[in-house]
């Protein structure tokens, strides 16, 4: 089992999800604890598991992450940066890769997290969402 810290660029986009997650998507309980760190943000902090990309572990959390294309790797909505961790997620692909570089403001650390597929073992991962609220798109 690995435990994710999840930062958020833009704190609305973590206190956004838990009204519309309430009022939208009741089959997901809140599996999340929600933290603060020394210079006040908050932050939230998720478990995920072996065979489950850090997509679906967000959205078994009861925490959103938008991903419009249905988690097949043809767009860049679920769009993260990993910060600590990535000897736990298998390797980046080519398809990958190509979209990676059409996301906004791409980094070395960005990943999409539908293909962040979590390996074997146990550990600490951290990631960063960027700001969700530029991306149009269907609520899942």
């Amino acid at each position: 089992m690995y435990t994710i810290k999840i930062n958020f660029e833009n704190p609305d986009d973590l206190h956004h999800h838990h009204d519309e997650e309430d009022d939208h998507h009741e089959e997901h309980e809140h599996n999340f604890e929600v933290a603060t760190d020394e210079q006040g943000k908050e932050y939230a902090i998720i478990k995920g598991q072996a065979d489950h990309s850090i997509l679906e572990s967000i959205i078994l959390s009861g925490l959103h992450l938008h991903h419009n294309c249905g988690a097949v790797c043809a767009c860049t909505t679920c769009h993260i940066y990993v910060h600590k961790g990535e000897d736990y997620i298998e390797e980046i692909s080519d398809r990958e890769e190509d979209y990676v570089d059409r996301a906004i403001n791409p980094r070395l650390e960005s990943r999409l997290g539908c293909q962040c597929i979590l390996l074997e073992g146990s550990g600490d991962i951290e990631i960063t969402i960027p700001d969700q609220s530029g991306i149009i798109g269907h609520e899942h």
